[in-house]
């Protein structure tokens, strides 16, 4: 028999120190491995098949919604990105610019796509030109650089991979009415395929997207009790239209300005995971988005008819839609269920010779621990049943359970105060003046600053929890990511 690999090692609890157990997550699950790069990682094999999934998923449901995927150029002219002030200087600290063509000195510079709003838009002006024309629903999968001075893998790093939606439409109504459906496509997926409760929201005019008239965001409350922005959808008006000069002519025979939208998700969605579900064990993956959805063990495996039935069992699954995998590899049984709960696979069967004469197998979840017997005959429904339903539904409503034990209604900024060193971070309700410099003084003296201004409303107070005038409307406060 070959050496046998030593058993997964153990990961730093997060108790203990939370971001070292995220990272140590993200290295001993395979998901990533750093590189010569400064700020940037390579997304290994696992890791990407955890995208890839997301990718499919989201994918389908944006051509659902009339959505087309096209692919932009990597690179902006400096003097295109110049013609909307504010996107510009919103972008500006993040950009990386080429300079240099071979060995030529670049007369206009080029920046390295941080977003494409000005591509989109150079590009609508020379094909929307009649109301006929519109609308365009548009979709692309790329990676985007930002030049990031603290990184750290999925959450926040200088080159990442997103889908970033661009549409334009004839009125204003038809663009809001996208945006919110978009953020609503946005919190389905996060609720259902990710297991991953959000709060639905609009963002404050100090944190809303540079040269959007609003900014729409769904908020997720990670283990630590941060938050993190899991998505958003921007509403731009007409004021980019009316920079690169975007006219088409209407019913009425006038030319007038179209509105646009832009959306996006990240593969920070995949640290979202990791923070919101996983445990000291490592991962906790929901099926929807898991490479290997269930892993047949076989025990004792040398013996007759042991990886014969592993086999079979597993083209059942197969053929049933499951992402099945035998390890039928050398090492023992206890180094596989520790590798496998590391990667946080939703479901583990053991099958034995006994569990073969018995005609039943041990079948265990990974997001509760929870082991029970089942029939042979009855394994793929079963397990069919626990991926689409039980697990999915599970893993929500413990992580529903975790956000709302950590959200905090509070009316003034030492009952903020005292929640937070009371119970630890998480999520603020609190009543908002709609004044900037309210919204900065909460951040200044309670150290969590808005994260969006929920559309389920809460009528906490009257007042403002900072200065006391009248206030406008509930905000949800945290720390975040």
């Amino acid at each position: 028999m070959a050496k046998e690999k030593k058993l997964v090692e153990q990961i730093t609890s997060m108790d203990e120190d939370f971001a070292q157990w995220y990272t140590d997550i993200c290295k001993k699950a395979e998901l990533v491995e750093y590189t010569s790069v400064k700020g940037c990682m390579v997304i290994r094999p696992y890791g990407y098949a955890i995208w890839e999934n997301i990718q499919r998923i989201l994918d389908g449901m944006f051509k659902a919604t009339g959505h087309e995927n096209v692919c932009m150029p990597m690179f902006i002219p400096e003097s295109l990105l110049q013609k909307e002030k504010d996107h510009v200087e919103g972008f500006a600290p993040e950009v990386a610019w080429v300079t240099m063509g071979g060995n030529e000195k670049l007369e206009d510079r080029l920046c390295v796509r941080p977003t494409s709003e000005t591509l989109f838009c150079e590009h609508y002006s020379n094909i929307v030109h009649s109301y006929r024309d519109l609308p365009k629903l548009y979709n692309q999968w790329v990676s985007v650089v930002r030049w990031e001075k603290t990184t750290r893998p999925f959450l926040r790093s200088r080159e990442f991979l997103w889908q970033e939606g661009h549409t334009i439409h004839a009125t204003a109504e038809e663009a809001i009415e996208e945006t919110e459906r978009m953020l609503n496509v946005y919190a389905d997926f996060c609720e259902k395929s990710l297991a991953m409760p959000v709060v639905k929201g609009r963002k404050t005019d100090s944190d809303k997207f540079a040269g959007a008239e609003a900014t729409y965001a769904i908020e997720a409350l990670m283990h630590d009790g941060k938050a993190l922005q899991a998505g958003t959808s921007h509403y731009f008006g007409d004021g980019f239209a009316k920079a690169f000069d975007i006219m088409y002519t209407d019913k009425e025979n006038k030319k007038v300005y179209p509105h646009q939208t832009s959306w996006g998700v990240t593969t920070r969605l995949i640290g979202a995971v990791i923070m919101t579900h996983g445990d000291n064990s490592g991962l906790v993956l929901p099926p929807a988005v898991a490479p290997i959805q269930a892993v047949i063990i076989p025990i004792q495996q040398f013996k007759e008819g042991v990886l014969d039935k592993a086999n079979e069992l597993a083209d059942k699954l197969k053929a049933a839609g499951v992402r099945v995998k035998v390890d039928d590899s050398e090492n023992s049984p206890g180094w596989k269920f520790a590798e496998y709960e590391m990667k946080g696979v939703p479901v583990r069967i053991e099958l034995g010779p006994k569990d073969i004469e018995a005609d039943k197998c041990v079948v265990c979840t990974r997001y509760s621990g929870e082991k029970k017997d089942v029939a042979l005959e009855s394994l793929t429904e079963t397990v069919v049943g626990m991926l689409e339903k039980d697990i999915p539904e599970g893993m929500f409503a413990k992580a529903l359970e975790n956000r709302e034990k950590h959200t905090y209604s509070c009316t003034t900024m030492d009952e903020i105060t005292e929640a937070l060193a009371k119970n630890g971070d998480g999520f603020v309700k609190a009543m908002w003046c709609g004044e900037e410099a309210c919204e900065d003084k909460v951040k200044e003296v309670t150290g969590v600053g808005s994260r969006c201004i929920p559309f389920e409303q809460d009528n906490l107070s009257d007042k403002c929890v900072c200065c006391g005038k009248p206030a406008k409307k509930m905000v949800m406060w945290g720390k975040a990511y």
